[in-house]
């Protein structure tokens, strides 16, 4: 029986080769994903990539360009998780996929049910819940916005960035587990931006902000580690 959690997951596919992306296509379907296949970056709407799948599954080598340059601009507005698939298979070409913020990094060739457990485990690891409602706050994981009732019927309404958005999620993702400032650094920043941990501090401070008093108290310091998500 199909995990109902992860088969009704809209999964985007960029891949050129023309028998690979039919077979993937149809396999995928075949274990319950909505998939949608490009064979090159002319053919992508990058806002529709960001904002409406669940999952992004990136050839590297592509006809007119590279499916990291892809995933990279990608990554600056939303945190929707990502494969990347390449038949390069150096350890650099695999941290810089990482460094990207790529969920996994699958060399080709790959054996079938290799990439099925993977695309399964980062769904079921990296929900893509689009909104998260706390008291009188809502966050919109698609567009980015906190939205927050003053208690008269007014809302008010703010924008996230792609990192706090990320640093959130994990946060939630990880709960009960505490979060190191170095493993959010790692995982939201990458190894090649070098903030120091008051960055983290400050993104968690903003958070706290756009959260409001009670969804805020949510986000626990933990002295000398990092953050906790409390769940209620």
């Amino acid at each position: 029986m199909k995990n109902s959690a992860v088969t009704s997951s809209r999964v985007f596919l960029l891949e050129d080769d023309q028998s690979l992306g039919v077979t993937l296509t149809e396999r995928l379907h075949k274990e319950g994903f909505d998939v949608k296949w490009a064979r090159s970056i002319g053919e992508i709407n990058k806002q529709e990539l960001a904002n409406t799948f669940d999952l992004l599954i990136l050839d590297v080598g592509l006809p007119d360009g590279s499916g990291f340059e892809v995933g990279k601009e990608i990554r600056s507005t939303s945190d929707v998780p990502i494969i990347f698939l390449t038949a390069q298979s150096s350890a650099e070409d695999r941290l810089r996929g990482y460094e990207i913020g790529a969920e996994e990094f699958i060399p080709k060739p790959f054996h079938l049910r290799e990439l099925f457990l993977r695309v399964r485990h980062v769904l079921r690891n990296h929900p893509r819940s689009q909104k998260l409602t706390l008291a009188d706050v809502t966050v919109d994981f698609a567009s980015l916005s906190v939205e927050r009732s003053n208690g008269d019927g007014d809302l008010t309404k703010e924008k996230l960035n792609a990192k706090e958005a990320r640093v959130l999620r994990l946060l939630i993702e990880r709960s009960p587990s505490v979060v190191s400032r170095d493993e959010l650094l790692d995982r939201v920043w990458g190894v090649n931006e070098y903030p120091s941990n008051r960055t983290v501090d400050n993104v968690i401070v903003r958070l706290r902000q756009l959260l409001g008093p009670i969804a805020g108290q949510k986000i626990v310091s933990v002295r000398g580690i990092g953050y906790q998500w409390v769940q209620s």
